[in-house]
């Protein structure tokens, strides 16, 4: 049996990898705020004395996990499927700065390095057939960190604090090398158009306070994930029809 041209037992196991991943999250999301190393001598001692199933986690990672084959399917050469592992390897990182960033306010450096760290071995493996794509890679992490980090010293030299944390900062420059220089830019447009409508029913509902500070990691995550499934062309239309209030031809 196959959906979108892919034999069923490929969902199967995304799903069933998804789970096992899932369940990891939860780990590594105890763990590094903590700064505590995720993989140590004694884990399956500590893990097994921790263990809990994050039953929310583990159904996400899996449904993330069975989309991203339906939409990207499965190609016949390592470079053709390259999209497809990138984000699968994305996924749990992104997964893990949402849920702390929002619980803590912080993106974990470790956590940003490895984004990074990944991101540079996918524009290596990029650049074997196409330079100019790597290159785009390497603008886009120019991009997304030059963007946000333009905002945070602005809104320290205007408002006397940081309008963004550094981990945004370096979120966005690593999420660059995945997305290249286009994508990132939508992403930023995404990120705080998401930023500014959850902010406003945050406050109206009283969720949060007026001086209370919001994480804006969680709206980088969501934009993030929606530049994954929808493609550049069709979030391009959407943001211009809104940001021209509806006088854009295309």
């Amino acid at each position: 049996m196959y959906f979108n041209d892919v034999h069923i037992a490929y969902y199967v196991v995304a799903a069933i990898l998804g789970l096992i991943v899932g369940q990891l999250i939860d780990w590594v999301n105890k763990r590094l705020p903590e700064y505590k190393s995720v993989i140590s001598k004694d884990f399956v001692k500590e893990y097994k004395n921790n263990f809990r199933l994050n039953y929310i986690l583990m159904f996400l990672t899996a449904i993330i996990y069975v989309t991203l084959i339906y939409v990207y399917g499965i190609q016949e050469t390592l470079i053709a499927n390259l999209d497809l592992i990138k984000f699968m390897i994305l996924t749990p990182m992104l997964i893990s700065a949402f849920v702390i960033d929002y619980r803590l306010q912080i993106i974990p450096n470790r956590l940003n390095l490895t984004i990074f760290e990944v991101g540079i071995v996918f524009a290596f493996l990029y650049g074997l057939s196409d330079v100019v794509i790597t290159i785009n890679m390497l603008l886009g992490m120019i991009a997304g960190a030059g963007i946000f980090l333009l905002i945070t010293l602005l809104g320290g030299l205007f408002y006397g604090k940081e309008a963004m944390g550094f981990g945004d900062v370096k979120l966005m420059g690593a999420l660059g090398l995945f997305f290249g220089l286009s994508n990132i830019i939508i992403i930023t447009l995404i990120s705080f158009l998401i930023g500014a409508i959850l902010s406003i029913i945050l406050l109206i509902t009283r969720i949060k306070k007026t001086d209370e500070y919001i994480p804006f990691g969680p709206f980088i995550v969501i934009a993030t994930f929606i530049s994954m499934y929808i493609p550049f062309e069709t979030i391009k239309l959407f943001l211009m029809q809104i940001f021209t209030l509806g006088m854009y031809a295309g």
